[in-house]
């Protein structure tokens, strides 16, 4: 059987570690991880105290890595056969450890395997409900066999995770899209990668408005989009597939129309079809939100979500005439 230690990188997160810890604390009690390896990059607060209390075997990152640092640190202390790695702010379902196990060892192809945050997400609030239950569709909707590969809560083996050099920490030094790029290169081994949603955990990340559109832009389309134009063969993951591209087309479409509209009253009937056929091409997300969240955060976020795909699709655009134009961004120029 496949042993398994879980590896998770840690930055002043006490806020959630009383529940991040106990179904960590339980695992490695009924002795379904070999360990935890909790890696402190660098906390000021008290969660490397209370992580040690726990029992759990805490090492310093040696300075302020970022996750992806980190996590490589964590990969060469841990000598199982692989690594579930779990974010901070994520509260491990009980039955993850062994679902991760069993498939490796179904699947000799595999390489990694990862699932998904689960659909009762903790933070209250429109924009933290929205945005959580938005990552949980997306990977439920694209389950099977992945192009990508995602950290939150997922697994490598480490002999594979190591030949490939780890994750890049030099390119993506804060929280970024390390995963995705290592998926990347897994696969370019011949590695097999999974998406398997029944393996979840609940995200305790309380998002804001302006947080959620400075991560989107930032942190993930910015950087995705450039590694897009550097490798084109990862555009069938995930948030860009091809049904996700011709989502886009029709908020971006929308949103043309509804600006039209505020000058031309003879664009209120496009744009009011625009809305509906939005509407129904993201039924299944809106239903899910209603019925985990209530119906004035589906309404909600459905203008939260046309909104996320304008500005996903205005960065990515940007990504390519930054390609046409011959500049040279961080993300494609260091690391490896």
């Amino acid at each position: 059987m496949t042993t398994l230690s879980v590896v998770m990188p840690m930055w002043n997160a006490v806020e959630n570690l009383p529940r991040v810890l106990p179904p960590l604390v339980a695992a490695l009690r009924e002795r379904r991880v070999v360990e935890v390896v909790v890696v402190d990059d660098g906390s000021t607060d008290d969660s490397a105290r209370q992580c040690e209390a726990a029992g759990l075997r805490v090492i310093p990152s040696g300075g302020r890595l970022g996750p992806a640092g980190a996590r490589n640190v964590g990969a060469r202390a841990v000598t199982s056969d692989a690594i579930l790695f779990l974010d901070a702010d994520v509260v491990m379902h009980d039955d993850v450890p062994a679902r991760v196990a069993a498939r490796f060892d179904a699947r000799p192809d595999l390489v990694a395997l990862f699932g998904a945050y689960d659909d009762r997400p903790a933070a209250p609030g429109i924009v933290s409900r929205y945005r959580n239950l938005l990552h949980h569709h997306v990977h439920v909707m694209n389950a099977g066999e992945a192009s990508t590969f995602w950290v939150g809560c997922g697994a490598v083996r480490r002999a594979a995770l190591l030949a490939v050099g780890g994750f890049d920490a030099e390119r993506y030094r804060v929280p970024s899209i390390e995963d995705i790029e290592l998926g990347q290169r897994l696969r370019a081994t011949g590695g097999r990668i999974l998406l398997d949603p029944a393996i979840q955990g609940t995200h305790l990340k309380r998002w804001s408005f302006a947080s959620m559109v400075r991560t989107d832009v930032l942190r993930r389309a910015l950087p995705w989009g450039r590694l897009l134009q550097a490798t084109p063969d990862v555009a069938s993951a995930l948030n860009v597939t091809m049904g996700e591209r011709l989502r886009a087309v029709v908020a971006l479409a929308l949103f043309g129309a509804a600006i039209a509209a505020l000058f031309r009253r003879s664009m209120l009937g496009p744009a009011f079809e625009l809305l509906v056929v939005a509407t129904l091409v993201n039924a299944p997300f809106y239903l899910l939100v209603a019925r985990r969240a209530g119906v004035v955060t589906a309404i909600a976020s459905l203008f939260l979500h046309q909104l996320y795909y304008v500005y996903g699709a205005a960065t990515f655009a940007w990504c390519v005439v930054e390609k046409w134009l011959g500049f040279a961004p961080r993300e494609l120029t260091s690391g490896r």
